[in-house]
């Protein structure tokens, strides 16, 4: 594990600079070191990196990571930036029956593919390594946040394949949908956190779906998503208890040496950038 916690940990320098750009804690504020990481990351069924969209250095850690958990154990990888029924335009572009072009014009890719989620695809196409569409077509979490649940029940038989099984369970409790429901008060918000709720979900499915015992299946989503081991966290547990899922997520700090006490807990590895790293858009 050792060639891992070199990419992820040591300091990459910026120019001018004597501060690291970054840095890996544990859930609890301690720098990570070797054995600290391959006790969080070895045992591990699924591992949820959770981004900023934008920042270009969790993007090129993500895929330090993938290629080094390539050479250890059966990966799968999977994001949220890929819906599930763009899956086989993404086959076909994995199987190499389609070049990035082609890609490009048969789903529906996010504007900063090319720089930040084509290398990890890459990685897997090059690697015969299967790579995973597991987030809702956004069309059906629209129908959500108009219409609640209930609208997704007029769907055909042939649509709701591409979404969680119904009925969508979903917790208003849950913190970071209450938090939602909480921001939305008096603005017609009500659907939000279920909207929210249905993307998880349908992640959480499309990952047990492929997920097979002893692969790991390392899913790329934004930090949103699995904070606080929610999100897409809660709903693998509810479907599978016994599940050994480990949750990343990103932050930004103008010193990523100094850990603010607001991230504790907030996943089991917590990825610190340097807040002056550029975006990737």
């Amino acid at each position: 594990m050792t060639a891992l916690v070199a990419c992820l940990a040591l300091p990459a320098m910026l120019p001018a600079q004597t501060g690291p750009v970054h840095v890996l804690y544990d859930g609890q504020g301690k720098r990570v070191d070797d054995r600290k990481v391959h006790k969080v990351l070895a045992g591990a069924d699924v591992v949820l990196f959770g981004e900023l969209h934008n920042n270009s250095m969790a993007h090129w850690l993500q895929l330090v990571l993938a290629t080094q958990l390539a050479d250890r154990k059966p990966l799968i990888m999977g994001a949220e930036m890929i819906e599930t029924d763009d899956q086989e335009a993404l086959d076909r572009y994995l199987r190499k029956e389609i070049d990035a072009v082609g890609l490009d014009s048969s789903a529906r890719l996010w504007k900063n593919h090319p720089t930040d989620y084509a290398p990890l695809v890459d990685l897997a196409r090059e690697r015969g390594l299967p790579f995973i569409a597991t987030n809702v077509p956004r069309r059906y979490a629209s129908l959500v946040y108009k219409g609640g649940f209930e609208a997704l029940d007029t769907l055909p038989e042939s649509e709701k394949r591409w979404i969680a099984p119904l009925p969508i369970a979903f917790d208003p409790t849950v913190p970071s949908y209450a938090a939602l429901l909480a921001g939305m008060e008096g603005h017609g918000g009500a659907n939000l956190p279920k909207a929210q709720a249905l993307k998880d979900a349908t992640m959480a499915w499309s990952i047990m779906k492929h997920w097979r015992p002893g692969s790991l299946f390392l899913h790329f989503n934004g930090a949103y998503h699995s904070d606080q081991h929610e999100g897409i966290a809660w709903y693998l547990k509810r479907e599978a208890p016994a599940l050994r899922v480990v949750t990343i997520t990103t932050v930004t700090a103008a010193d990523p040496r100094r850990f603010d006490p607001e991230w504790k807990g907030r996943a089991d590895l917590v990825l610190v950038v340097d807040e002056r790293v550029p975006g990737s858009y």
